[in-house]
Order: structure tokens, then C-alpha cells, then sequence
């Protein structure tokens, strides 16, 4: 027992949590309006330790390396198994639906209205947007997290390349991402109770709203997506790491997986990652860039989404999704949807309006991929964050790097 609570403890006081949580959702709604302030709190405290650690950890790791040889290795393996990954899952779930089609029926009294946002923006502009920020302040907005990443990555390399004057600053980055790591630690202390009372109010919000107009996509998604969580996933870790990497992926994944599901935020996630890819013994150099870039250019839980909104779309409208035309647009925008749904909770939208335009899906069948994407957020944050860590993996063996020895404490 003693053994039990010392490699599990964490966990068994999120899960007890949580299980609160969802009670009071479901038998005393009332009292989450109370509660969902301590939920809050904790997520700010999350998301204001993410920007520091990540820059910490990102520029800490790029400066720390030697080899520029072995930095590019690193960034091209990660992007094979990104976009190889995020197509396998397209193509499962186009299979899926193709073995258990379901139908839905558009709800007329739903609003649309995302589709008014930046409706004027070019996709030039969007992509400026999202790559890059006009001011040093808005680079710490978790709202531009890409081109903060990209800034860190930057910042790693000019480090690498100033010779004896960066080691000084490469022994600061290095002290500050052990700081941030410290931070994250005491935050997470607070996992239980924070994350428990965010549960209650999800539970309070989507409960109701998973039956209904939207059952048999949602009934798709959510048992299509526990089966390609539980059989892929593994899959991936046995290809990273045999046997072991199986048991050692699913022994660390429960954390990242409860503050994912809790949460609806992959942002928010990226912290328990972090901590799950060390305990995992994935290299810091490979973990440290992999698992923050993957938090938002890897997400299978979106790529699996995209395709069921654009099923969805087409059954509403009467079209033909099975046309291979369709279908190989349909895995091409998918890719794309997974690069640019943001990291933070119900993002996803500008992915939405590209699927919408390249289909000319008319506004009738529009408010139901809107709402698919909301009442499908918890397990798609689940399946966009914790995918992060096994791709890792996988980078990490498909690079020749070794893994380090797996800590005990789960």
C-alpha cells in the first residue's frame, strides 16, 4: 500500500477530485457557480507558468545543443511523424465512418457566430497572424503561442551561435528552466482541488447537451476516439520503445490525461507533459521541443473531429462524402486543421472557416459543425495533448537518440 501511495498518490488525489467534481456537477449544479472561481484560478496559474517554462525549456534545450546537424535531424523526424500520424488518423476515422456511418440532425435555433470573426482577414493576413506578433507584449498572450515558440526557438539558436559570450546566458536559460520546473511543481499541488472544481462545471455545461440533436456523431466520436486513444496510442509507444514503452507511456500518461479532460485545453496540459516526458525517459533536447511545438501543430483529436465535421456537413446537405475526391481533400484539410487549432480551450475556429470555404458548405449546416466542436472538446483535448508525449517517443527513436531511465514515480 505504502508503495501504491508513493508512485500513485498524485493521481489517486486528482481522480478523487474529480469523481467530487462530477457529482457536484450532476447533483448539485447550483453550487458550481461557487466553485468554478477555484477552477479558474488554478487554470490562470497554469497558464501564466506555461509561457516562462516554455520559453525556458524550449531556448534552454536548442542552446544546449552541440550539433546544429542534430537539431535539424530532430525538427525533420518531428515533422514526418506529426504529419504521418495526423494522416493515419484522418484515414482511420474516414474507415470508421465508412464501417458505423451515423447521421445527424441540424439544430435551426444554433448560432453561428464565429463565422463574424476576422470575417474581413485574407488567409496571407491569417497566416501572418499566426506565425508572427507586431509587439514584444504580444508575444506573451497565450493566444499567440505559436510565434511565441517560434520566438524561443530563435533565441536557443542566436545563444548557440555566440560562442563563449552565450554560455553565460546559456547557464541563465538553464537555471531558469529549473526554476520554472520548481513552479510547476507547486502549482500542480493544487491539481486536485483546482481541476476538480473546473470538472463540475464541465460536467454542469456539456452533460445535458450529449443527447440529443447530436448523439450519433457524438457516439462516433467519443467511442471511436477511446478506441484509436487506447489501441494507436499504444501502437506508437510500442513502436517507440517495445513492451516497456507501452507500460511506461500508460503508467505516466494518467496526469496529463485527467488535467486534459478536466481542462479542455491543450495550453493548460503542456505543463503535466512536460513532467510525463521526463518520467518517460525521453531525451530533454528532443521533449523539450517536440511536446511544445506538438501543443500546437499535433493534435489528433482534432484531425479526427475535422473529418466527422465534414461527414456531418455532407449528410445535412445531402452530399456524397465518400467520393475520392472528397476524401483526399477532406485528409489534406485535416492536416492542415491540426496546425492551426490553437492550444486554448474550444479554439479551432479559423480551421472551421477553412473547411467551410474549400467545401462552400453553405450557413444551414454550419451551426452544427460549430456545436460538434464544442461537445467533442474534452476528449479531442485529451487525444491533441497527451499525443504529444507519444510522438515524442517516437521522434526519439526514429532519431537514434537512446531514452533515459524511466523514473518510478508515476
Amino acid at each position: 500500500m505504502k508503495e501504491i501511495l508513493k508512485n500513485y498518490g498524485s493521481i489517486i488525489l486528482l481522480l478523487i477530485g474529480i469523481t467530487i467534481g462530477s457529482l457536484v456537477g450532476i447533483f448539485l449544479p447550483q453550487m458550481v457557480d461557487f466553485l468554478k472561481p477555484i477552477g479558474d484560478i488554478f487554470l490562470n496559474l497554469l497558464f501564466v507558468s506555461v509561457i516562462p517554462l516554455l520559453f525556458f525549456a524550449i531556448s534552454s534545450s536548442i542552446a544546449n545543443i552541440e550539433d546544429s546537424n542534430k537539431l535539424g535531424k530532430t525538427i525533420g523526424v518531428m515533422t514526418a511523424v506529426f504529419i504521418g500520424t495526423i494522416v493515419i488518423a484522418a484515414v482511420a476515422t474516414i474507415a470508421g465512418l465508412w464501417a458505423f456511418p451515423v447521421t445527424a440532425i441540424s439544430d435551426g435555433s444554433a448560432v453561428n457566430e464565429a463565422l463574424s470573426t476576422n470575417a474581413n482577414e485574407t488567409w496571407g493576413d491569417r497566416i501572418v497572424r499566426f506565425l508572427t506578433v507586431d509587439e514584444f507584449a504580444n508575444l506573451l498572450s497565450r493566444k499567440n503561442i505559436l510565434a511565441f515558440v517560434i520566438f524561443a526557438l530563435l533565441v536557443g539558436t542566436a545563444t548557440r551561435k555566440s560562442g563563449e559570450m552565450g554560455k553565460q546566458f546559456t547557464a541563465f536559460l538553464n537555471a531558469g528552466n529549473k526554476v520554472m520546473e520548481n513552479l510547476l511543481i507547486l502549482v500542480m499541488k493544487a491539481g486536485p482541488i483546482g481541476l476538480g472544481a473546473y470538472f463540475a462545471y464541465q460536467v454542469k455545461t456539456l452533460g445535458p447537451e450529449l443527447f440529443g440533436f447530436y448523439a450519433k456523431p457524438l457516439g462516433f466520436y467519443y467511442g471511436f476516439g477511446i478506441v484509436f486513444f487506447l489501441v494507436f496510442f499504444s501502437i506508437y509507444a510500442f513502436v517507440a520503445k517495445g513492451s516497456s514503452g507501452v507500460k511506461s507511456y500508460w503508467k505516466h500518461n494518467i496526469s496529463p490525461s485527467l488535467t486534459a479532460i478536466s481542462t479542455c485545453s491543450s495550453l493548460a496540459t503542456l505543463p503535466a507533459n512536460l513532467i510525463a516526458s521526463n518520467r518517460i525517459g525521453i531525451p530533454k533536447e528532443i521533449s523539450s521541443i517536440v511536446v511544445p511545438l506538438g501543443n500546437t501543430l499535433y493534435k489528433n483529436g482534432s484531425a479526427i473531429s475535422s473529418i466527422l465535421k465534414i461527414y456531418v456537413a455532407f449528410s445535412i446537405l445531402g452530399w456524397d462524402f465518400f467520393e475520392p475526391s472528397t476524401l483526399i481533400t477532406a485528409v489534406g484539410i485535416t492536416v492542415l486543421v491540426s496546425m492551426v487549432a490553437g492550444g486554448i480551450p474550444n479554439g479551432g475556429f479559423i480551421g472551421e472557416m477553412l473547411m467551410i470555404s474549400i467545401y462552400g458548405i453553405p450557413n444551414e449546416a454550419v451551426p452544427s459543425i460549430l456545436i460538434i466542436g464544442a461537445l467533442v472538446d474534452p476528449l479531442a483535448t485529451v487525444l491533441n495533448a497527451t499525443g504529444d508525449t507519444v510522438a515524442a517517443m517516437l521522434v526519439t527513436r526514429f532519431s537514434g537518440e537512446k531514452f533515459n531511465p524511466e523514473q518510478a514515480e508515476a
